[in-house]
């Protein structure tokens, strides 16, 4: 699995890329900007690009508009953000414009190597569960204050369904996780759906993440969540 690393904190670099290849990963690029990086994808398109958000050059967001760019260009390649920030924003950019083979992670929320090396593992066989979002940016996500919210149809119960959901979880992880049974899931589902109105966009709900990503990212725009540029 061949993986290119951008991070412009070199220590923090130099880590990344000792897991990576310690671990099985061809690490085939290291980069300390986002012209680096994009400079490097198209001489070689790898399996997984791991970036940070803030980089130089303006050492705004163009680790994030990198990011949006390969997918834009090189849609095979699966994208990674680490990174420090966990505005809703970010992340909500990112998973309209990549609803497969993507993963955005904290770096203070990432517990240990194994959670990092299943996330590439994930990103990069692509499929179902090659959607994986840091838990703690979900609950933003999904717990932004609203007016006239629609979330408050939703009891307890289905409400943490759709967190889970959101986080890239299949029915069979989900029950796992709330202790029920499988049917009791998907019965779960089909109610969110209904009482967020989302059955007219996923007409045929199945246990595929990206699905259940881009379900959310649906809400978040019918409650006008979104920047107007975005719709």
């Amino acid at each position: 699995m061949r993986v290119i690393v951008a991070e412009d904190e070199k220590l923090y670099r130099k880590i990344l890329i000792s897991i990576l290849s310690s671990n099985g990963f061809e690490v085939v690029g290291e980069a300390a900007s986002a012209d680096e990086v994009l400079a490097l994808v198209h001489q070689t398109p790898p399996d997984v690009v791991l970036l940070d958000i803030k980089m130089p050059p303006r050492d705004l967001d163009d680790g994030l508009q990198a990011a949006l760019f390969i997918r834009a260009h090189y849609p095979q390649v699966g994208i990674i953000i680490l990174s420090k920030y966990g505005e809703t924003e970010y992340a909500i950019q990112l998973l309209q414009a990549c609803s497969d083979r993507v993963g955005y992670l904290l770096k203070d929320s990432v517990i240990g190597v194994e959670e990092l090396l299943e996330t590439v593992k994930r990103v990069s066989n692509g499929g179902a569960n090659s959607t994986v979002v840091d838990p703690n940016v979900v609950k933003r996500l999904v717990n932004r204050p609203r007016v006239d919210d629609p979330l408050q149809q939703l009891t307890d119960r289905e409400r943490h369904t759709l967190e889970l959901m959101a986080e890239g979880r299949s029915n069979p992880a989900i029950a796992k996780r709330l202790c029920v049974s499988r049917n009791t899931i998907e019965r779960y589902v089909s109610v969110i759906f209904s009482k967020l109105g989302l059955n007219a966009h996923h007409g045929e709900r199945t246990a595929d993440d990206n699905a259940r990503v881009l379900a959310v990212l649906t809400y978040l725009r019918r409650t006008g969540q979104l920047p107007d540029r975005w719709h």
